[in-house]
């Protein structure tokens, strides 16, 4: 795990916001079809957002490279989820290190 990668992902208000979403989507994306075992789909979260695709596409790259969350491509769609073994280790590392 690149520890600045990770906390520069966590450092972007957007991103956190992602990320909560994540935690619990059936909270936030009740009208996805999709089991929420495969994640949620981009065009929903980029539609909760507000933002353009783009903007949200690059800040799921960022997360996706630092770890925190993971993808999957079903057809022309990608779904996100949290990488929850990811979030069980940086909170060792912030137990252990800082």
């Amino acid at each position: 795990m690149n520890h600045l990668a990770v906390f520069k992902a966590l450092s972007n208000p957007t991103r956190l916001q992602i990320l909560t979403w994540l935690k619990t989507p059936e909270a936030y994306f009740p009208e996805q079809q999709e089991p929420f075992s495969t994640g949620v789909c981009v065009g929903q979260i980029q539609k909760k957002s507000g933002m353009t695709q783009s903007t949200i596409s690059e800040n799921l790259s960022v997360m996706q490279r630092a770890g925190l969350v993971t993808s999957i491509r079903k057809g022309q769609w990608t779904y996100y989820k949290r990488n929850e073994a990811a979030f069980e280790q940086l909170s060792l590392v912030v137990a252990s290190e800082i």
